[in-house]
């Protein structure tokens, strides 16, 4: 996305460029021809401090700008702008010509991501967030633009059971309800409507192609694309995610692409996945019905997918790492990771992600920490894979230090299976 540039002071906590830098954006935005924005408020997320500590609260803010930022990098790409305001509240733009009813679903859909289960300290938080959003249609300054969206915000607060408002004043876009959203995934499961694309991952020492991430797409008829983080918000709300991981594992290892089967894959698993019953069977069942390598599969699973059931979830991961597959932890250094997990669980890979090394090319303390991660990992025998490198200065920074792999838009977005094997073919 465009803060990737470098030039921007970053939150600590978030990693997210803050208020200044994100008024500085929307300035700069005002001659680029299509100005959307939206304001995201965590209503009352004082309670959350005085509940938990403020360690407490910084560790769910920090999950929900992880929420934020990859939802926004899914379904804008890099015309999507990031920042976190103050407190809890955070901007999300785009400079992409977007509908009004477009950006109005994303606001909902991106509150049904934030607004889905955080386990903290042992519980489960539902933070629902309210969001004033706006179409730029003059040459308002960036302050005059987040004075809008913060007015806005303010009256929604007023507003029970209101959770998305235009700061124009204008009336609410015709939306499509939430069960009309989840018969249409059933649906689109049943006619095989939910595609897949892939990110693809290079070795840092020399470029060459080292695999790929699968990532699931959705082109919705009226809506357009929909991303992985907003299918699976949407799956949540009538409890079919696991019927859409699965949906999604068999297509990821099935179909006839000459590149099946050499092409190493990391597919992410869920919560869902490790609490279901059978869910190790039914993937040693779909490795043997398309004859894919085991070593060739590596699951991605975050670690707070495995906080609701520590005990289960390594049990599940230890009977898959049985079957051949590799386990990578996903979105490390986010807040979550601790020892107990590197110890307790089979993993191969730590995958890092893309808050922790946004400035390792600047910021000394931030190239320390990763220096430090990958002397853990080496001690460990584990790869270290980096997320969303956009840079050159960043890529030779993990050459020193010893990385191993690496995937972002200094190389490639995601791309679809044709792209893919034509890239299969060249590294041939």
């Amino acid at each position: 996305m465009d803060q990737a540039a470098g030039s921007f002071v970053r939150d600590e906590l978030t990693g997210l460029p803050a208020r200044s830098e994100a008024i500085a954006w929307l300035d700069a935005a005002a001659d680029r021809g299509h100005l959307q924005a939206m304001l995201l408020g965590l209503h009352r997320f004082r309670s959350v401090n005085i509940a938990y500590g403020h360690a407490g609260g910084d560790m769910a803010l920090a999950e929900i700008a992880r929420r934020i930022r990859d939802f926004a990098l899914e379904e804008l790409g890099p015309a999507g702008f990031v920042a976190r305001i103050g407190g809890g509240q955070f901007l999300v733009a785009a400079t992409a010509p977007l509908s009004r009813e477009r950006w109005q679903w994303l606001a909902e859909a991106l509150g049904q991501t934030v607004g889905r289960a955080l386990p903290l300290h042992g519980e489960v938080l539902h933070l629902l967030p309210r969001i004033a959003l706006l179409r730029k249609s003059s040459r308002a300054s960036g302050r005059e633009l987040l004075d809008r969206l913060d007015q806005a915000l303010t009256s929604l607060e007023q507003k029970a059971g209101t959770r998305v408002l235009w700061a124009d004043g204008s009336h609410r876009a015709r939306g499509r309800s939430a069960a009309r959203l989840e018969a249409d995934l059933i649906g689109a499961m049943a006619r095989n409507e939910i595609g897949l694309v892939y990110q693809p991952q290079y070795r840092v020492a020399d470029g060459a192609l080292a695999g790929a991430e699968v990532l699931a797409r959705w082109n919705h008829p009226q809506l357009g694309r929909i991303g992985a983080e907003t299918l699976f918000a949407i799956a949540e709300r009538g409890d079919h995610v696991g019927q859409l991981s699965r949906h999604i594992v068999r297509r990821a290892l099935s179909g006839d692409e000459n590149w099946k089967g050499l092409v190493p894959l990391s597919i992410n698993i869920t919560a869902e996945d490790l609490a279901a019953q059978g869910f190790s069977a039914m993937f040693r069942q779909v490795l043997h019905d398309t004859a894919v390598c085991p070593e060739l599969i590596t699951l991605e699973v975050t670690e707070q997918t495995l906080i609701a059931d520590f005990v289960r979830s390594a049990a599940v991961l230890g009977e898959l790492a049985g079957l051949g597959v590799r386990i990578a932890l996903d979105d490390f250094g986010t807040g979550y990771a601790n020892f107990r997990t590197l110890k307790a669980l089979p993993i191969d890979t730590l995958k890092l992600d893309a808050s922790l090394i946004g400035d390792v090319d600047s910021d000394n303390r931030d190239r320390a920490i990763l220096r430090a991660i990958v002397a853990m990992a080496r001690a460990l025998g584990q790869k270290i894979v980096v997320e969303g490198i956009e840079r050159d200065s960043q890529l030779a920074v993990l050459a020193e230090e010893g990385c191993d792999v690496f995937q972002g838009f200094l190389r490639s977005g995601p791309v679809d299976a044709a792209t893919l094997e034509t890239l299969v073919n060249i590294a041939g």
